[in-house]
């Protein structure tokens, strides 16, 4: 018995450590047969219900975005430059005829007042002394009216005259007094006239929407009046073309200070429908020192009109008369020429027609007869190498 007890003693003893190991054994086994598993204990008793994590999930690298570059906004369309419309008409007095026209000033014009207060500018030529004084000079015709012609040009919506046309002083030194007060009086913008070379040769300086301009007036026309009365550095008169350089050196310095810039000349041969050799010469010195539009009267006729060689220059050779104190002087026919400029050039260019009528008005014309007459002013650029399209 004391054997037997002894053996269960020991078999006590060391049963826990059988136990143990066999615990163990069994644990390594299962370590060992089944791959994939963790060895961390935690993870080996994990709950059943834990999400499974896969070798390959959890090799590959997480998936990013790329940063995206920004589209750049497209630049700003520039704005479209300005464009002024400039119309011009030609010769235009009060004598005979046309006198009476003053005993109303409001409505001198008629209905064409319409298509030039329709521009932004409009100019004339005002072939008049402007005096009710002085004596005649010594020469064949001679116009004068009163001041308040000034204010029937404005009524009519033109924005400024030339005076630089062998008119200007028909009345002599008086008369041509009288005629600078009235210029001064600010009823209405003058140019080519003046009481010394200075003021004669000066244009008139105005701006439209942003648009700077510069009007100059001139007369080529070698009368009396062009012999007598230029204006110098100390006498008083109109601006002409017998001091030229003047004239170029004032065309260069308004064009160089960026003014759309606007020469309007008295010249041609009456009677004449074709530029003469001068008057070429004078529009292309006139478009070399950068003037952009030169217009023209004195021939009674209309005259073509088109763009100057290879550049931007627009030249209209004659307007003709216009508000005029005879009928057929040489033609009734007219018009209103009018520009319109953008960029500092024409881009456009739009013939009204009109027809002087026996009040000596001219009076627009409506019906069939626009077509013809538009076209009749365009074929009267073929004597002239003018350009139809800029």
């Amino acid at each position: 018995m004391g054997r037997h007890a002894a053996y269960s003693n020991a078999s006590a003893r060391w049963l826990p450590w059988l136990v143990a190991l066999s615990v163990f054994v069994v644990v390594a086994l299962v370590l060992v047969l089944v791959p994939g598993r963790d060895p961390d204990p935690q993870q080996a008793v994990s709950s059943s219900t834990a999400p499974v994590t896969t070798e390959s999930s959890r090799r590959q690298p997480p998936t990013t975005t790329a940063p995206t570059t920004p589209t750049p906004a497209p630049p700003p369309t520039p704005a479209a430059e300005p464009t002024v419309t400039l119309a011009f008409a030609g010769d235009v007095h009060f004598t005979g005829r046309t006198r009476s026209l003053l005993d109303d000033p409001g409505t001198a014009f008629g209905p064409i007042a319409q298509t030039l207060a329709a521009a932004d500018l409009a100019m004339v030529n005002l072939e008049s002394a402007i005096t009710e004084r002085g004596r005649e000079e010594p020469k064949q015709f001679h116009f004068r009216a009163p001041p308040v012609a000034l204010d029937a040009l404005t009524a009519a919506g033109i924005d400024v005259a030339s005076l630089a046309n062998n008119h200007a002083v028909d009345y002599g030194p008086v008369g041509l007094e009288d005629t600078l007060a009235a210029a001064r009086s600010g009823r209405l913008p003058v140019v080519g006239v003046g009481p010394d070379a200075a003021a004669a040769y000066a244009p008139y300086r105005t701006s439209v929407r942003g648009v700077s301009l510069a009007f100059f007036g001139v007369s080529q026309v070698p009368d009396r009046t062009y012999n007598a009365w230029t204006a110098t550095d100390g006498s008083p008169g109109i601006a002409s073309t017998a001091d030229q350089q003047r004239l170029i050196d004032g065309v260069r310095a308004a064009s160089e200070a960026g003014d759309v810039t606007v020469v309007y000349v008295h010249w041609g041969i009456e009677g004449d429908a074709c530029p003469t050799e001068d008057m070429r010469d004078l529009a292309r010195a006139l478009a070399d020192a950068g003037a952009d539009i030169v217009v023209g009267t004195h021939a009674h006729l209309l005259l073509g009109a088109g763009w100057l060689g290879a550049g931007p220059a627009y030249v209209a050779y004659g307007l003709g008369n216009f508000l005029w104190w005879r009928s057929q002087a040489f033609s009734d026919d007219t018009g209103v020429l009018t520009l319109t400029v953008q960029g500092g050039g024409v881009v456009a260019a739009e013939f009204t027609p009109a027809l002087i009528q026996e009040d000596g008005r001219p009076q627009p014309v409506t019906g069939p007869s626009v077509a013809d007459l538009v076209s009749a002013f365009g074929a009267l650029r073929d004597c002239t190498t003018l350009r139809r399209a800029r």
